[in-house]
């Protein structure tokens, strides 16, 4: 998470920087609309920041297996169709014998669980 957070900061601080030398080579322009620019510009590199750690945080995550007997709402939610909710009903429906549990309890489809079967494991 320290990864992710140090990514973004240097993302935002580098945009700013690129920015603000480009926005200082024009002079002609009206301050309001430069300002106005500037607020833009921000908010894109913000926006492209987070996506940035994003694909970080999926990154990181996606060859770890996940226990889900111990893992937390967080762990859960990193796994592909597993929402709020299903992820509630995992935890409410601990502790499981053997991983496919999750279908033999219906908590998920047969389908659903195809996709995560490999990122998953209950151990003991």
């Amino acid at each position: 998470m320290q990864l992710l957070r140090s990514c973004y900061i240097a993302f935002v601080l580098a945009a700013s920087l690129v920015l603000a030398s480009c926005v200082g080579c024009n002079t002609r322009q009206n301050p309001d609309e430069l300002r106005e620019r500037t607020a833009d510009a921000t908010a894109a590199a913000k926006r492209d920041a987070k996506a940035v750690a994003q694909g970080i945080k999926e990154g990181l995550s996606r060859d770890k297996v996940v226990d889900v007997n111990t893992a937390t709402r967080e762990q859960l939610l990193t796994l592909p169709g597993i929402s709020d909710q299903r992820a509630q009903r995992i935890e409410a429906g601990r502790p499981y014998s053997d991983s496919h549990d999750l279908v033999t309890r219906k908590i998920l489809s047969e389908a659903d669980f195809q996709k995560i079967k490999d990122r998953i494991t209950a151990g003991k």
